[in-house]
């Protein structure tokens, strides 16, 4: 029996989605808990690996278990073994062609930047910050230049394991609701640091480091050397995840993205 879960947790106490030796993980400790109520041990895969510091909102995992549960055990049962700052929000039985990453589509992302000269204490470790002034327009004229099926080599981390740089990167938005400037990201899928390096080239560019061309340049050079460094993990969200169509009438009413809420 394969059961699919949704999954919320704020990044910032844990090393990524993905188990460690120091077993400080998000999987590490939804397994556990997993494996708690199943009495075998559980494995999972998610649809999205979140480094270290990075959030989700809608997070999707399956696993397998020939155990028969009431449906509340996988989401209540669960939530009252794992740590306060992850939770399970909802459970499905799937067919066990499901897979939580290969049959989903496309990722959602958001970061949030607080763009104020001071930072502020209460959103510690929940967004990110740059104190200097940013110039919205420019890098919305930027971000046009990453819209597509493109070779992402200029902002991809050096220990990146994908196989290829290519992904289609079909949406990306800025939205100003002062003091944050939300960015949203859709793509097939994320390298790794991907939204993170493209943020810190918006970023230079909004201070005037650099003119919005400056971008379509790093694209065509294929060298992450020449472009920004990483922006903090802090501001990072996973949002949301589609599936392809016949997985529709199981998840899409579970598998819809919030809108950002911080702290005002």
């Amino acid at each position: 029996m394969r059961i699919a879960l949704g999954l919320e947790y704020a990044g910032g106490r844990y090393c990524g989605w993905q188990t460690q030796d120091n077993r400080g993980a998000v999987q590490d400790y939804l397994e556990s808990a997993l494996s708690q109520i199943a009495d075998h041990r559980v494995a999972t895969l998610c649809a999205g690996r979140t480094d270290t510091g990075v959030h989700a909102l809608a997070q999707v995992v399956h696993f397998d278990t020939e155990v028969e549960r009431p449906d509340s055990a996988w989401v209540r049962g669960v939530n009252a073994l794992l740590p306060p700052d992850i939770a399970v929000t909802w459970m499905r039985r799937v067919d066990e062609r499901f897979h939580a990453r290969f049959s989903a589509r496309a990722r959602h992302y958001t970061y949030v930047l607080l763009n104020h000269p001071v930072r502020e204490a209460i959103d510690y470790g929940r967004v990110g910050w740059f104190h200097r002034p940013l110039n919205v327009s420019d890098m919305r004229l930027a971000a046009e230049h990453l819209l597509g099926k493109q070779d992402f080599s200029a902002f991809r981390s050096s220990q990146c394991q994908a196989k290829t740089a290519l992904r289609e990167l079909s949406q990306l938005g800025l939205h100003w609701q002062a003091p944050y400037l939300y960015f949203d990201f859709t793509a097939n899928a994320f390298l790794h640091h991907m939204v993170r390096n493209i943020v810190g080239a918006l970023v230079y560019v909004g201070k005037g480091k650099y003119e919005p061309d400056w971008v379509k340049g790093l694209l065509a050079q294929k060298d992450r050397r020449l472009s920004a460094p990483t922006f903090e993990a802090a501001g990072l969200y996973l949002i949301g995840v589609d599936y392809d169509w016949q997985w529709s009438p199981i998840l899409d009413e579970r598998v819809k993205y919030p809108r950002m809420n911080v702290s005002r």
